[in-house]
Parts: structure tokens; sequence; C-alpha cells
């Protein structure tokens, strides 16, 4: 039974929020606080998920430097890449908000959950790898990944890179703790960097070789918990139409049938705005009285109160 009644809000951080170096996280993640806290004192449930690029391809990069050096490693694979990284970051995460909260007066639980996604073996996106992790490659070094079965990608003048799919998620193997956390009027963070990609095998879950797109989580995340709000936490204070050109244009409100005409009109930037939209689109239709909030973290507080931010709704 939900024994809350407060407003229950799905809150993605982006990159901007952590920052992409360890010192640069401490340092981010006070000013996240601040933020989350001013949520908490609106009488907001929260639930947060965040990104993990620089992270995840920090670990990637030290874990396969070991390996290099040290002949008595084994690589780690990116499934424990991803769970190291959702460690890591919550914890930081976990510590400055609980901080920020005591310093206010709120004595609240906030706990981190190893979050494991599953996605389809046979998804297109493991036979047309996207995302570029990992550090840079000699030749030699590509030509062994290769036979390997991984995919590379080269970059003029500086190297070769490892290649990883983007599956689309299935389903979040620990939703009910995430729920009942939840329902407790407990901060959680979850689904850190998109969720740890895992292939169901019988009673098993296999780890694989891909990411998820953190938009594409929060959004399916908000999704099942019946979420009020997705809020998306961004670089930029709203989204645009015509971004980047003399014609920008700030968009405050926006239907689901006018953001999905946007799409088809190429508005939105395939690696930046295009997901965050998409994950809106499937929470919407899922959650239809929902509403879904997109602004900066700097806006935040102005976007909750209707100045800032851009709204979405089905």
């Amino acid at each position: 039974m939900n024994i809350t009644t407060k407003k229950k809000a799905v809150v993605s951080l982006g990159h901007q929020a952590l920052g992409c170096t360890t010192m640069e996280q401490r340092t981010a993640v006070q000013k996240t606080a601040r933020v989350l806290a001013d949520l908490v004192e609106a009488d907001y449930q929260l639930t947060i998920t965040h990104s993990n690029g620089p992270q995840v391809s920090m670990i990637h990069k030290a874990m396969t430097e070991l390996r290099r050096i040290y002949a008595d490693y084994t690589p780690a694979p990116m499934c424990v890449c991803s769970a190291m990284s959702q460690g890591y970051v919550g914890y930081d995460i976990q510590n400055a908000l609980r901080a920020e909260l005591l310093s206010r007066g709120i004595s609240k639980t906030v706990s981190t959950l190893l979050t494991q996604v599953t996605v389809d073996p046979y998804d297109e996106a493991f036979y047309a790898p996207t995302k570029i992790i990992g550090r840079y490659m000699s030749e030699e070094e590509a030509r062994i990944e290769t036979e390997k079965g991984n995919y590379v990608s080269e970059e003029p003048g500086k190297g070769f890179r490892r290649v990883i799919a983007a599956p689309k998620p299935i389903d979040i193997v620990e939703i009910e703790a995430i729920r009942r956390l939840a329902e407790g009027d407990q901060i959680v963070i979850a689904c850190g960097g998109g969720g740890i990609p895992v292939i169901e095998q019988k009673h098993a879950l296999k780890g694989a070789s891909a990411v998820i797109e953190k938009d594409s989580i929060a959004g399916k995340l908000a999704a099942d918990l019946k979420a009020d709000q997705l809020i998306i936490l961004t670089s930029v204070p709203c989204v645009y139409k015509n971004f980047g050109t003399d014609s920008q244009e700030e968009l405050s409100a926006l239907s689901a049938d006018q953001a999905k005409a946007c799409m088809q009109d190429g508005q939105f930037g395939e690696n930046d705005m295009l997901p965050k939209i998409e994950a809106a689109i499937s929470y919407l239709s899922a959650c239809p009285g929902g509403s879904v909030l997109i602004t900066s973290l700097d806006r935040a507080a102005d976007a909750v109160r209707g100045r800032a931010g851009t709204v979405i709704t089905s």
C-alpha cells in the first residue's frame, strides 16, 4: 500500500550534475544535492537515476590498462564496469544528499540500489553498435579486439576505440524493491547509467556487453512506478525549436503530439535532446495523467514553479 501522498517524481541527472572525474564529481554533487533537497522540501518523493558516460568509460579504461600491465588480471566486462559506476556515483550522491537534508533538519534515508535491466539478445543494436567507449588503441590492439568479435571505430590521428551496443530496455529486475522503498517515502537512487544490461537465461541473468540509454530507462522507471512527473535535468534550460540557429525558439510547453511532430521535423539532436523527448513520449503513453519537465540543474527550482523549463503533457 502506498503510504505517501507526496508528488512522486523520477529525477534523471545528466553529466553536468556529476562532472567527469572523481574530484569533479565530489564537487558537483554538492550543488546537485541542494537542488534535490529543494525538491524534497517542495514535498516531492524522489526516485533518482543518473548518467554514467565519463564514469563507466574511466573504469573501463582503468581495468583494461590493469590487464595490459599485469597479465594475472582479467579485463572487466562492460556489465561489471557499469555495476562499479552505479556504486561509486550512487555513493557520492547519497552521502551529499543525506548531508544536505540533515543540514535542513530533514532526516530521511537515501539508498543506492544496484539495478539490472534485461535486454533482448537479438536487439538490432547488437548488430550495429554505436556507443564509443574506453581508451584509444593501436591498430594491432584494435585487430585483436576485432578477432575477439568486438567492434572498433577509428578516429583519424588518434587511434581506435571500442564500440558497443545500446539496446532498448525490457524489464527493470529490481523494480519491486525500488517501488517498496519509494512507497515508504525513502529516496532511492536506481538504474544508474541506464542500469546494468543483462540477458535472461532461464533462471540466471548474464551480463551483456552493452550500455542502456539513461534517458530511455528514466522514462521506463517513471512509467513502472506510475510517477506523477518525470524531471529530466540536462545542460540546457529548456527544449528549443531550431536550436543553435538565428531563429532559435524556446518551447515552454508541448503536447506529446507536438513533440512527435517536432521529432519528425528533425528538430532534436540524435545524441542530446532526441532521447529525452522519446523518453517523455514513452512515459506519457503509459501515464497519460503525468507530466515531463525538461530543464537544467541551475533552473530546476524555477522550473518546478512554472517559471522555466519545458513541460510536456499527453
